[in-house]
């Protein structure tokens, strides 16, 4: 059996964006899928942006406690693609506890991935659970301290 994935797996190192500027979900989420179209990660940008706010409007990725994660599925990713955002300012995001949005972490994939894509979201779900973590991560200063917090919390 695999080992299961880990975030870092998935996550390009040029896809950390800290910090990421944007005062709006649809500015947050557009500015990491052009991150990843820079990386070659996925082939069309534009139909990327349209599966992830399709998803967005059936109901709000702020789970809570200043994380979001949006997420869609398009033929046009290549395989799982993650981009992660630490916000130069907090963001209204509809979030379901009304907090800002403090870490935009967004998942891309192919429609037939259905079952890493769940297993993604639910590994990034799970390290963000614990409070510490997630303080240090708010408190990243750049992309690669951001980077190291994960594999350091994935290693574990």
């Amino acid at each position: 059996m695999p080992a299961p994935m880990t975030v870092t797996e998935i996550l390009d190192p040029q896809c950390v964006v800290v910090p990421l500027v944007a005062s709006t979900k649809r500015e947050a989420i557009d500015a990491l899928v052009d991150a990843l179209s820079l990386t070659g990660r996925i082939s069309d940008a534009n139909a990327v942006k349209k599966a992830v706010w399709e998803r967005e409007l059936q109901r709000s990725t702020g789970i809570g406690e200043g994380l979001a994660i949006p997420h869609g599925k398009t033929a046009a990713a290549h395989g799982l693609c993650l981009a992660v955002g630490r916000m130069a300012t907090p963001i209204e995001y509809d979030s379901i506890d009304r907090k800002p949005v403090r870490l935009v972490v967004l998942l891309v994939s192919p429609p037939e991935r259905t079952s890493d894509h769940i297993q993604a979201l639910g590994r990034i779900s799970r390290l963000m659970t614990n409070p510490a973590f997630r303080e240090q991560v708010y408190a990243a200063t750049d992309p690669a301290q951001l980077l190291e917090l994960f594999r350091t919390a994935e290693r574990g």
